[in-house]
């Protein structure tokens, strides 16, 4: 007899797990909460990386826009006593453009050009926040940055202020972003736009001659990704109450790749597994972290070797994946069997 699972049950079993189960048993337990945050804000950082990856290219520079929207947020909280939630989207929005500015001479390099050049990103914008000292306080950081407060809309409270050491409430706010992130990206990639995202990834001529604007929709990609790392160092700033220009590293924009390549390239929910299961497996291995760095460069290496789809790849279907789909057949095939057409 054959058991046939429903991807939708399982994914909405898993949601109401995420969102529901695991804060209510572990809502007295700060350390495990605490994994489960820091997992969830990587989630959100990696998808960004993500989508870059979708267009067939490889960024290594997602740590510099997390360290800029983590100083975007330190700042406007600090200095100008701003909102969190004003500073939270703002710290989107600035990373965005400029990674939008960055994006418009970059994204015209190819191959190990542009692979090299966005390292350099994160090794730039650490630099760039430990000079600024009129701004970012040095190498001395911005310390003591305010827990959200509450949010308001006239008398009514949407949201209640934070507690402080209150990791619940930090809980539910990653997971609500982490949620919200996903479905923005899945509506984002089966849309028209995500068809001409994969597309790039494929061949440009054949993006080209399908009538593609290819610095546009490698711009759209980019610019959303670093949009994703503001958010994610927002979020970061707030909930460990400081940051420092080496709060992210050009090691760290690695990690994100790893994630990536950890869950599967071809698969949305990809990043989030690895995500996800370096940050718990690595708590509950504590005695080997400081072999961390060298247990990362073999895993990379094992899975883009021996498993290039990723962990979720063992469970699903070979036809599922992004060149095998039947939707998602070679297009410079079909291409060539209409130009056959028109010969005969």
């Amino acid at each position: 007899m054959k058991i046939v699972i429903n991807k939708k049950i399982v994914i909405l079993i898993i949601g109401l797990i995420y969102i529901i189960g695991y804060p209510l048993i572990f809502r007295h337990n700060n350390y495990i909460l605490n994994i489960a945050i820091s997992a969830s804000i990587l989630s959100v950082i990696s998808l960004g990386v993500w989508l870059v990856f979708v267009i067939g290219r490889i960024n290594i520079g997602q740590g510099a826009f997390v360290l800029i929207g983590a100083y975007t947020t330190a700042i406007l909280l600090v200095k100008l006593n701003l909102s969190f939630w004003l500073c939270l989207p703002i710290s989107g929005f600035i990373a965005g453009l400029l990674g939008f500015l960055i994006g418009i001479p970059i994204l015209r390099l190819k191959g190990v050009y542009f692979d090299m050049l966005t390292l350099c990103l994160t090794e730039a914008a650490m630099l760039a926040m430990l000079n600024l000292d009129f701004l970012t306080q040095g190498a001395r950081g911005i310390m003591n940055v305010p827990i959200p407060g509450a949010l308001k809309i006239g008398s009514f409270t949407i949201i209640p202020a934070f507690k402080p050491g209150n990791y619940l409430s930090f809980y539910y706010l990653t997971a609500i972003i982490l949620i919200i992130t996903i479905l923005a990206i899945w509506r984002l990639y089966s849309s028209r736009i995500g068809w001409n995202l994969q597309t790039l990834r494929q061949s440009d001529t054949l993006a080209l001659s399908s009538g593609i604007n290819i610095a546009k929709y490698r711009l759209i990609s980019y610019t959303i990704c670093c949009f994703l790392g503001g958010i994610g160092g927002s979020l970061f700033a707030v909930y460990v109450q400081s940051v420092f220009p080496t709060s992210f590293k050009v090691i760290d924009s690695i990690y994100y790749m790893l994630y990536c390549f950890l869950g599967g390239l071809n698969y949305l929910m990809g990043p989030i597994l690895g995500a996800f299961l370096l940050t718990f497996s690595f708590e509950g291995l504590r005695f080997i972290q400081k072999y961390q760095e060298g247990i990362y460069a073999c895993l990379m290496i094992i899975f883009m070797i021996w498993l290039p789809n990723g962990l979720m790849s063992l469970k699903i279907k070979k036809r599922t994946t992004f060149k095998n789909q039947p939707y998602h057949r070679n297009i410079q095939a079909y291409v060539l069997e209409i130009v056959k057409k028109f010969k005969e």
